[in-house]
């Protein structure tokens, strides 16, 4: 499988099927070298290490969001050198599917449980920047503007290449 690789080379926490060009419903997270961002795990009702579980794969994951919400700093490798505050749920419930279509029920607090609403946001076509308020949004308008044009001249570099820092939660 392609994606832990992926993440991992772009020193990522997350990564989509979408953003490596593959139409699935599927993610895979790794918060296990973010040690600045305390996360919560309970695997199927059981409390687990977050750390000891990752790489988490996730298929088909459904998501329900609990507890208030909370900003904090997110970067995407879809979006090199972008970061912006996102408002998101502090706690969430997740039903999904291993890789070997196995059910799984997730509880999550903390970096892990915005990472994965992160990533699931990919699934569902919505990019953390749509997430940005309108300000923030105007303020990093330069930078979008450029990245696009990279992309459409092809010479975009690839998450891989990037030199991400985890410690900005860098989905």
């Amino acid at each position: 499988m392609i994606l832990p690789e992926t993440m991992h080379a772009a020193n990522g926490i997350g990564l989509a099927a979408q953003q490596v060009s593959e139409a699935l419903q599927l993610t895979v997270l790794d918060i296990s070298q973010v040690e600045d961002r305390p996360s919560t795990l309970k695997l199927n009702g059981k409390d687990v290490d977050p750390a000891a579980s990752m790489p988490l794969i996730l298929v088909n994951p459904e998501i329900e969001m609990g507890g208030a919400n909370e900003a904090g700093t997110e970067g995407c490798l879809s979006f090199p050198e972008i970061t912006g505050e996102i408002e998101r749920a502090t706690s969430i419930f997740v039903r999904a599917q291993t890789l070997e279509a196995d059910r799984i029920e997730i509880e999550a607090s903390g970096l892990l449980a915005r990472a994965i609403q992160h990533e699931v946001d990919h699934l569902n076509g919505i990019l953390f920047i749509d997430r940005m308020n309108s300000a923030a949004k105007a303020a990093l308008s330069s930078r979008l503007k450029r990245l696009q044009k990279q992309t459409k001249r092809g010479k975009r570099i690839r998450p891989q290449d990037e030199q991400s820092l985890v410690s900005e939660t860098t989905l």
